[in-house]
């Protein structure tokens, strides 16, 4: 059987608990092995400390390792606290980067998929300010590529892809910004150069993610990080899964932190947990 590795995340919060739910729920795929990384006794919940992020980096250098060797075919990773990973030795922005340089991927993306809605961004973990400054037409062509490809992997053989504009109102004819026209709009040329048809805009950012969440956009190409969550955690906190594009492997993860407020309290809900560990079933 296919074999899906998951990462308890930072075992002080929320994760050991979201998991072992989400594996008793009876809601997930039969036909796949399920394997749990990471020492639930390494952390008190609630408590995070130097012990409990330490099993969440061995955990996902274990996942990784798995990956590699073929022993494994997918990994769903649970929340960790980057800032705590950080403190004892994690030299990435976040879980996404962790993963692609381990699996040696250049061109990788992160895209968020909910019920209502799928986002890919075009820039990830970078401060708002840089933002400008790090958009290209590269960027955006390969966030465009990798989300029609994850797509169709999900059985859309013609998405519909609206790229957001950057600027309040798409730019207004360069009254607000010409990144519209000096950037996004190039790549939207050379993005359907490549798939015909597929891309839109640059839309104006909004009102684009209501139209895609009625139907009318298969996902969004959002400029920058809270663009593109905002919305996706408004309508779908619950359901959002984050996927790592690119990758050899599937890696998913529950679009949510480690709530460590709420860690040992029987109160956390594991339905992203569940979409997660549904959606790397779905990828295998």
């Amino acid at each position: 059987m296919p074999r899906i590795l998951i990462t308890l995340g930072d075992p002080a919060g929320i994760g050991p608990e979201i998991i072992a739910a989400a594996l008793a729920s009876g809601q997930l795929p039969a036909g796949f092995d399920f394997e749990i990384l990471g020492d639930r006794r390494a952390g008190i919940p609630g408590h995070p400390d130097d012990r409990s992020a330490k099993s969440a980096l061995d955990a996902l250098h274990e996942a990784a390792n798995r990956l590699q060797d073929g022993s494994a075919d997918a990994v769903v990773t649970g929340p960790v606290s980057k800032q705590r990973l950080q403190a004892v030795g994690f030299r990435f922005p976040g879980q996404t980067e962790f993963f692609a340089d381990a699996m040696g991927v250049r061109d990788f993306g992160m895209l968020l998929t909910g019920a209502n809605l799928s986002v890919g961004l075009a820039t990830i973990h970078e401060p708002l300010a840089k933002v400008p400054g790090l958009l290209s037409a590269p960027c955006i062509l390969r966030i465009g590529l990798l989300t029609a490809a994850f797509l169709s992997k999900r059985g859309l053989r013609h998405p519909r892809i609206a790229v957001a504009g950057l600027n309040p109102h798409a730019g207004e004819d360069g009254a607000f910004g010409d990144e519209e026209t000096r950037i996004i709009r190039p790549a939207i040329a050379e993005l359907n150069h490549h798939l015909p048809g597929v891309f839109s805009g640059p839309a104006v950012p909004d009102a684009v993610f209501r139209d895609a969440a009625r139907g009318d956009f298969d996902a969004v190409i959002a400029m920058y990080h809270d663009q593109g969550l905002i919305p996706l955690k408004l309508l779908d906190f619950e359901s959002a899964v984050n996927v790592t594009l690119g990758l050899p492997k599937p890696r998913t993860s529950p679009d949510h932190g480690t709530a460590f407020a709420l860690a040992g309290k029987g109160l956390a809900n594991p339905s992203s947990m569940l979409a997660a560990i549904r959606l790397a079933c779905e990828l295998v």
